[in-house]
């Protein structure tokens, strides 16, 4: 009886160590990629500049789906603030996003640009919102192959009323306001409320067209209403129209502002970023979007410009 128990006080001990070893081994590992991500919320002294501090452009990036403003703002005004900082180049490489957030950043870069100049330079992709953002920007530097425009707006809804008969559901809605209710999936949108949106999308694009021409028109080869049907160019394409200015890389756009500016020191950037801040709250907050990650690196992603 003495021996089992202490055989099972052995194997509790090793099971013990190894779920040590596993849960530290787990800690490390997210640790690591929560200092490589830094924290998501940060104040403005928690920003950065990467790069020799006698540089002076400084590069602002701005990377995927556009959803909040913040950030890119707190940034601009890194780089606005930083009396190093000659010329503020803003590195683009987004589909697009959400109306408001592009919109408070496009005007931000108007603000900045009349005291500090800021140029675009466009990397894989520089679509509809992030066309937005390189409109503002007194010139815009592109790579030949990047995808460039979609200027247009696209707001979807799904009917999933046949799904919901067809399943024998029948959803209720209780509403205050005929129009609170628009897109509801349970049901089909009427013609009435189908007007509605259209009015109020076609001057959300208008809006869209309003701030390219404001700042491209004398540049534009073509009208803006036959650019603005929602079709992408090539980044080539973009300068033989006058979506964008000159066909050169990151480096190549420094090199030209740094020349164009007679800048006196040496020639080279720094990347304005956020602080690499650990909290333990994104050791955490960080495991399922890590976990969906490592399962869909097999996967090839697809994006649709619309």
């Amino acid at each position: 009886m003495s021996q089992n128990k202490s055989s099972k006080g052995i194997y509790v001990i090793i099971a013990l160590i190894f779920i040590f070893m596993f849960g530290f081994f787990l800690f490390g590992v997210f640790a690591v990629k929560g200092l490589s991500k830094g924290s998501v919320n940060f104040n403005a002294d928690q920003i950065i500049s990467e790069g020799s501090a006698d540089k002076e452009i400084g590069v602002v990036e701005v990377k995927g789906v556009i959803m909040e403003s913040d950030k890119t703002i707190k940034l601009l005004h890194n780089a606005e603030e930083d009396d190093s900082v000659k010329a503020i180049l803003l590195r683009i490489d987004s589909p697009g996003g959400a109306v408001g957030p592009t919109q408070e950043i496009y005007e931000e870069i108007l603000r900045i640009d009349k005291e500090k100049p800021i140029y675009a330079s466009f990397s894989s992709v520089a679509a509809s919102g992030g066309y937005y953002l390189g409109a503002a920007c007194r010139k815009i530097f592109t790579n030949a192959g990047t995808i460039t425009g979609s200027i247009g707006v696209i707001m979807q809804f799904m009917d999933m009323s046949k799904l919901y008969e067809w399943a024998k559901l029948k959803p209720e809605t209780i509403k205050a306001g005929k129009y609170k209710d628009i897109g509801n999936p349970a049901r089909a949108m009427n013609e009435e409320e189908r007007v509605f949106m259209d009015k109020m999308i076609t001057k959300v694009h208008q809006q869209f067209k309003n701030d390219i021409t404001r700042r491209r028109a004398k540049v534009l080869k073509v009208d803006i209403e036959e650019l603005a049907q929602g079709q992408i160019f090539s980044g080539e394409e973009a300068v033989d129209l006058g979506l964008a200015d000159e066909v050169l890389g990151l480096w190549g756009a420094a090199r030209s502002i740094h020349k164009d500016l007679e800048l006196e020191s040496d020639f080279g950037v720094k990347f304005i970023k956020k602080k690499k801040k650990f909290q333990m709250l994104d050791l955490f907050g960080n495991l399922e979007e890590e976990v969906k990650s490592f399962f869909s690196k097999t996967q090839t992603p697809m994006f649709l410009y619309k």
